[in-house]
């Protein structure tokens, strides 16, 4: 079986959308893949609860408990190294990677980005779609590299801007297409890899 790990910061609701991806289309028999675990930075994380209610293994690591980003990314590593991971999955995880840690898993670490990238890479990319005047926003799945949202491009999710958008409601509009480009990315993840 291979195994998914999967990594966030709060609600999870990405997460989730996996996770639901995975149990209705039969990831185990299918692709056999599965969501192994999901480690979280932040204890109060709500999707935590969900994980542990869909029998998915659950850690925290909090980053304020170490000395520095890279002592951090040594033990997330190791936490994630226990699954064997074939992929690791970014889920509203909110740090920044160090280059070790993305070079570890290269080729085989992913996440979605609420833009349709190379625009507004960061943070506050609803309001800065609408700053600008976009007619069009989205989202975006692509593998990490070492370069902050700018790896290579798997699917992207293309909404409308409409005249009174604000920040908030541009932003639940591009996460329902969130919840279904990501697990369509993963299955296709697995899809792709080449058979032993």
């Amino acid at each position: 079986m291979k195994n998914i790990v999967i990594l966030i910061s709060g609600s999870g609701s990405n997460m989730a959308a996996i996770v639901r991806a995975a149990e209705q289309e039969r990831w185990s028999e299918r692709l056999n893949a599965r969501v192994a675990a999901v480690i979280s930075n932040k204890a109060d994380a709500a999707g935590l609860e969900m994980a542990k209610a869909h029998g998915i293994a659950t850690s925290v690591l909090d980053h304020k408990s170490f000395a520095s980003r890279e002592d951090f990314d040594a033990a997330l590593m190791a936490e994630i190294d226990l699954f064997s991971p074939e992929l690791v999955v970014l889920a509203g995880f909110m740090r920044i990677l160090t280059p070790g840690f993305v070079a570890h898993y290269a080729g085989r670490l992913i996440n979605i980005h609420p833009s349709l990238l190379p625009a507004f890479p960061g943070l506050n990319t609803h309001q800065r779609a609408i700053d600008a005047g976009c007619q069009f926003a989205g989202a975006t799945v692509h593998q990490v590299t070492a370069d902050l949202d700018h790896g290579p491009i798997l699917a992207q999710a293309v909404v409308p801007v409409l005249f009174d958008d604000t920040a908030e409601v541009l932003a639940a509009r591009v996460l329902t297409q969130e919840h279904l480009i990501y697990p369509r990315s993963v299955a296709e993840f697995f899809r792709n890899l080449p058979s032993y």
